[in-house]
């Protein structure tokens, strides 16, 4: 194992986390936007709507990213009206095809995790809202939305954490981030092993990081959780069976 390279190159991948960052935030911050859509949609009483969202959700979950980010980049380009047209600006830019293959795909995963979301959301606090004369659009904002956030929270962090992972992707296509930049140094180097761990720890470093700020942001939101106190081990938890534990520590049945 050669630490030397591992040091050396430790600073030249740390320069590839702020590309790596702009990716995984436009992207969620579009993929979000375009999830809330595709998931109003999913939900519609239209019988269009639903089957269009319905046919997006399943293409670019079924589909891999991989293939997604070069029908994009690469096969778009193919087309002579997409090259004269406004969008090439932006299509024949590598960052810009990331971003907008990167969004496509977290939107429609996430649309799914708010339609579940909105799905879970007390029926008893929408009559209440009712009640009280809110219009569908004011109920929607004040009730439906912030506690559909707070139910799909835990699995929007994995979400987030996907996308992160899903980044080192955007190198296929000459983007040179965290992964990129590995790729460039493997090339020059023949050592891919210390490379890699050194990359692979940036990314379990940020990760650690989503976890952290998911884990506030969850406590956050449910007040109820802030002075919850630590469950306690019980025997089972430290590896004890229920027949080799203390006899205090099963409980007896009561006598009929």
């Amino acid at each position: 194992m050669n630490f030397e390279l591992m040091a050396e190159a430790f600073p030249q991948l740390i320069e590839g986390i702020p590309l790596t960052l702009q990716l995984v935030f436009l992207s969620l911050a579009i993929g979000f936007v375009l999830a809330v859509v595709i998931a109003l949609a999913r939900l519609a009483k239209d019988p269009v709507l639903p089957r269009l969202a319905y046919g997006f959700v399943y293409v670019f979950r079924g589909t891999p990213l991989l293939v997604q980010i070069f029908l994009i980049y690469y096969g778009l380009g193919q087309f002579e009206a997409v090259r004269e047209s406004i969008l090439w600006i932006v299509l024949k830019e590598p960052f810009w095809c990331a971003i907008i293959a990167l969004a496509l795909n977290t939107g429609a995963y996430t649309s799914e995790i708010i339609r579940g979301g909105i799905q879970s959301v007390p029926w008893g606090q929408i009559e209440a809202g009712k009640a009280c004369g809110m219009s569908r659009v004011l109920l929607f904002r004040r009730i439906v939305f912030p506690v559909a956030i707070r139910q799909a929270l835990p699995a929007y962090g994995n979400e987030i954490i996907l996308m992160v992972k899903s980044t080192s992707l955007a190198s296929t296509i000459t983007i040179l981030e965290v992964t990129g930049i590995a790729k460039k140094l493997i090339s020059a180097t023949w050592q891919p092993i210390e490379i890699f761990l050194v990359a692979g720890a940036i990314y379990l470093t940020m990760n650690f990081i989503v976890t952290r700020g998911i884990a506030m942001s969850e406590r956050r939101l449910n007040p109820h959780l802030k002075d919850r106190p630590l469950p306690k081990r019980t025997a089972l938890d430290r590896g004890v069976t229920a027949a080799s534990a203390p006899a205090a520590a099963v409980p007896s049945k009561p006598a009929e």
